[in-house]
């Protein structure tokens, strides 16, 4: 069986005071009864901060995005193995966010997962279709593509070290989700896919969900029996929420 994951993004938020405060409350909120796993992905300064507050906790951390290299005259870039020094469990690859503003295409992010992997890291690989084209009808086509150049790359068995997030775009940031129905039909599509490169793969592989994920419907999309817990933005800087999404992911029964 699938262990459920939860890691939360907290993207380009979060302060010192604030961070101390939240992580405060939510291993408190985790403290007692809890069965499924739970992360935090922060930007790169409060790494310390995060290493230092998380270690004696059930909560993992890791980073928001990887470089491809391992070293090098890369001004402003930031190694596995750096990311490693601080404790890092996990890195994301491929967010939405990274694609659309830094025009990341799908075989930088399939360079950024070998990355990841070889410095030690689990690789949390994004995926997902913009409203127009889900409006089109390519959801499939394109998730596939995305990770088709993952698999052309490095090969199928890359995605037993990693974590799959479908995030579909137009759900992220804007109070809008999939419901239950149509994310698990994706997530469905997702293993589908790497089945026909190796069954025991796509069995085993963790597919999160990523788009608006909140207390109110985290019940829901993690009793889907393809949705394997949620990669969450905004709801994890709210630790109530958070803790709440996080106990809603072992809780869940499918």
């Amino acid at each position: 069986m699938r262990s459920r994951l939860v890691a939360g993004n907290w993207k380009m938020h979060g302060s010192l005071t604030e961070n101390e405060a939240l992580l405060g409350a939510l291993t408190r909120g985790l403290a007692q009864g809890f069965s499924g796993q739970c992360a935090v992905c922060v930007p790169y300064p409060f790494l310390g901060q995060v290493q230092k507050l998380l270690q004696d906790s059930a909560v993992a951390w890791g980073a928001q995005d990887v470089s491809e290299h391992a070293k090098g005259a890369y001004t402003g870039e930031v190694s596995a193995a750096m990311l490693r020094e601080f404790g890092c469990r996990f890195v994301i690859v491929g967010h939405s966010e990274r694609r659309a503003m830094h025009a990341e295409d799908s075989r930088l992010v399939a360079r950024k997962m070998r990355a990841a992997q070889d410095g030690g890291l689990t690789p949390i690989v994004c995926v997902g279709e913009t409203l127009a084209e889900r409006e089109r009808g390519v959801t499939d086509a394109v998730v596939s593509e995305q990770l088709g150049a993952v698999i052309e790359e490095l090969g199928v068995a890359a995605f037993g070290g990693a974590v799959i997030a479908y995030e579909p775009v137009w759900a992220i940031g804007t109070g809008k989700t999939a419901s239950p129905e149509q994310a698990q039909a994706v997530h469905a599509a997702i293993r589908g896919l790497l089945a026909k490169h190796d069954a025991q793969f796509a069995a085993e592989v963790r597919v999160l969900y990523g788009g608006s994920v909140k207390a109110g419907n985290a019940g829901e999309l993690f009793a889907m029996p393809d949705i394997d817990g949620g990669l969450v933005g905004g709801a994890s800087l709210d630790a109530a929420e958070f803790t709440a999404i996080c106990r809603a992911a072992g809780d869940a029964k499918r």
